[in-house]
């Protein structure tokens, strides 16, 4: 199936790092020319392969002057951008007695305001056929009571999603999330790890993860996803195959979320 991303030009923050690393190495195997973004100067230049067309880019995104400077950096380069991919995101600890207003602000900052930053400054460089695609939680449909201010900024992302569908189709510009359950990030790994070797669950992540999965994150298919299968996700609903897919919630999920 040809994608049809050849020579693109895609976005993708929070890109120097975990998921956002393995989306932006898809689209590079697609032929696209892709913006490798990190927060901190330098934290993306660690991961462009000269062999392929990658640029590094930087600025944090959660500051009107951070959001500037990426702008600015893309520009220099490109007058067009074609695929917008709003990776970066945060899960800030906390509950409801220990997170503070101020945990609240923050993590709005970076998981609703930093989408908002990049889309006004972005959409007047995209056109006809381009592409936006945010990336959620299921926790936006199924939150837990620990970490309420992310789970609530993750359900503004859900809304917001819909809205921008709505204000950029009519310029035949599509707008999608993409919402994973767990993911195996090397933090996933570590962490659910050190818990299943205290129970006696195995001394690897792969011995494990079918009661890691059974306790923390049961669905029908009994383990966790890689950053690959997201990845997928991300870059066909990128693709020209995707032309009338548009506005929805995609769970990647392995089915966890079980209402229709």
């Amino acid at each position: 199936m040809d994608l049809q991303l050849k020579n693109k030009n895609v976005l993708v923050t929070g890109s120097n790092r975990g998921t956002g690393q393995v989306i932006a190495e898809v689209f590079l195997d697609e032929g696209a020319r892709v913006f490798v973004h990190s927060l901190v100067e330098g934290e993306s230049d660690k991961v462009i392969d000269a062999s392929q067309s990658s640029h590094a880019i930087w600025g944090d995104i959660t500051t009107d002057e951070g959001a500037d400077r990426v702008l600015a950096q893309f520009q220099s380069d490109s007058t067009e951008l074609d695929i917008l991919v709003n990776n970066y995101g945060q899960a800030d600890r906390g509950n409801w007695n220990s997170a503070s207003i101020d945990d609240w602000i923050s993590v709005y900052e970076k998981n609703t305001l930093s989408i908002v930053r990049m889309v006004q400054r972005f959409t007047p460089l995209m056109s006809a056929g381009a592409r936006i695609i945010n990336l959620g939680t299921i926790g936006s449909t199924r939150p837990n009571k620990a970490m309420p201010h992310y789970y609530a900024s993750k359900g503004a992302l859900a809304t917001l999603n819909v809205s921008l569908a709505k204000e950029l189709g009519p310029r035949g510009i599509t707008v999608n999330l993409v919402s994973p359950g767990l993911i195996r990030t090397a933090e996933v790994e570590a962490a659910y790890l050190d818990r299943a070797r205290e129970k006696g669950w195995g001394d690897t992540f792969d011995e494990a993860e079918r009661l890691i999965t059974e306790h923390y994150f049961p669905n029908p298919l009994g383990r966790i996803a890689t950053r690959q299968e997201v990845a997928n996700v991300v870059v066909f609903l990128a693709s020209g195959q995707a032309s009338f897919v548009n506005g929805q919630n995609i769970r990647v999920d392995g089915g966890a979320v079980d209402f229709v």
